[in-house]
């Protein structure tokens, strides 16, 4: 049982809905009226559309982090929160309203789907918010929190969207549910198995964020529209001059061992002003760390190889996420740091399949086309065409520095001398030792 004591008065005032209140409760979920007091500051809001208008989505306007934020609400105890024509129209107009106030939007799902009897003016409501939430993408950030059913259609707008946090238990994703796809492939499977919290945190990829109630997920919600701009024309802050006299207060020890590997979230720690780091896609495309990071009171999306996951190689999940991730960055304004310490594609006849060369690609195009500030550090190896695709200078990076530890080939000195050597492999070690010096020569590899 869930309880909120700030929203207690309010509940009963709504008397007929207080079974229906209970029954939310009994499953883990909060009221809308208790989402939207916890997610705006101090719980103040206006709504902007009547109650006799709302058809089962509230949609209100406030102050989160202390920036006017436009939510959308779904209702699930009014007709299961289903999508009828009034109720897309209403969430269109809550995502108007936000591009014309240059502010954030933000969705919360809790929905039984299409309203059935309605028809065809249940897809058309389902079209009017997806045409929004297209016309809105790298104007203002959008967010979706998924904290109960979304099937069907509705998924659509999520995913169209910036953001998504889901509910562990509550918030499920997926395009058609159990009984459809056990009536017509025979597999049996749980509603949580196919569109759970773990499903799409860690092998879909579909959600950013993940969180155990929906307190920390409205929490975490709040700490991310205080990193956000609130649309793609803010303009940076730049810190008075003595706060750069500022040192680290955490170190970072690189390994002596260059096969050895070591967490990079620890530079981002090391780098970053203190706590302010937030991961994007932890649990996904673990080869490669991406996430909002503040620097001098400055929000930096950072992007990092990963070299404690299969030595940071890129693939097709790692590409995506990345790339995914630089745009978004580039949109509104958010000048990026990468770390490089990547040995190059994963190879395999597994990801050739899947489409390496058009995933990869992606990433190739993201860092190329954003013309926000760039920095790239080349942290150890940055080898192939996995070192063009990470914020390269030839991708134009504005800057490129070279930790002391780094090398910049085309092959690692082994690989190469294999390659170059065939025929000499008896005097392979010797090669390779000589090859090694000249990989390692920083000054050789910036001219």
């Amino acid at each position: 049982m869930i309880k909120c004591l700030k929203m207690e008065e309010k509940m009963k005032e709504l008397g007929a809905y207080w079974d229906k209140i209970e029954k939310q409760h009994s499953k883990g979920k909060l009221f809308v009226y208790e989402r939207l007091n916890l997610i705006y500051d101090n719980g103040e809001y206006k709504e902007l559309i009547p109650e006799n208008e709302q058809d089962g989505v509230v949609v209100c306007e406030g102050k989160i982090s202390g920036k006017s934020v436009i939510v959308a609400a779904q209702d699930f105890t009014y007709k299961g929160g289903s999508l009828g024509l009034r109720h897309g129209r209403n969430i269109a107009y809550a995502i108007d309203t936000a591009l014309k106030k240059k502010c954030p939007f933000i969705s919360i799902n809790d929905s039984g789907g299409a309203r059935i009897q309605e028809g065809i003016d249940s897809l058309a409501g389902f079209g009017d918010i997806f045409y929004r939430n297209v016309k809105a993408s790298g104007i203002i950030p959008q967010i979706s929190m998924i904290s109960g059913p979304c099937a069907g259609g509705a998924v659509y707008s999520p995913a169209i969207m910036d953001f998504i946090f889901m509910v562990d238990g509550t918030g499920q994703m997926y395009i058609t549910g159990p009984k459809v796809i056990e009536a017509v492939t025979w597999e049996k499977i749980s509603a949580e198995e196919l569109g759970g919290h773990e499903m799409h945190l860690s092998k879909s990829g579909v959600c950013q964020f993940g969180y155990a109630t929906e307190l920390d997920c409205i929490q975490a919600i709040r700490n991310l529209i205080g990193i956000l701009p609130k649309n793609n024309k803010e303009k940076i802050h730049i810190p008075p001059k003595d706060i750069y006299n500022k040192m680290p207060s955490k170190q970072f020890e690189m390994p002596v061992s260059k096969r050895k590997p070591y967490d990079v979230r620890e530079i981002i720690r090391f780098i970053f002003d203190d706590d302010s780091f937030m991961e994007v896609s932890s649990s996904w495309g673990e080869g490669i760390v991406v996430g909002f990071a503040k620097l001098y009171g400055i929000t930096i999306g950072v992007v990092g190889n990963q070299p404690n996951y299969i030595a940071g190689v890129l693939d097709c999940d790692t590409s995506d996420k990345a790339a995914r991730f630089v745009r978004f960055c580039d949109a509104f304004g958010i000048p990026l740091i990468s770390y490089t310490d990547v040995p190059g594609y994963m190879p395999g006849i597994v990801q050739e399949k899947k489409g390496i060369i058009r995933h990869g690609a992606k990433l190739l195009y993201a860092f190329a086309e954003a013309t926000v500030p760039k920095i790239n550090v080349i942290v150890r190896k940055a080898y192939g065409g996995a070192y063009i695709a990470m914020n390269s200078k030839h991708l134009g990076a504005d800057y490129v520095y070279a930790w002391r530890t780094a090398e910049v080939a085309v092959l690692g000195a082994s690989g190469a001398v294999e390659v170059l050597y065939a025929k000499d492999i008896k005097e392979k070690y010797s090669f390779t030792q000589q090859l090694r010096k000249i990989i390692s020569n920083t000054v050789h590899s910036s001219s």
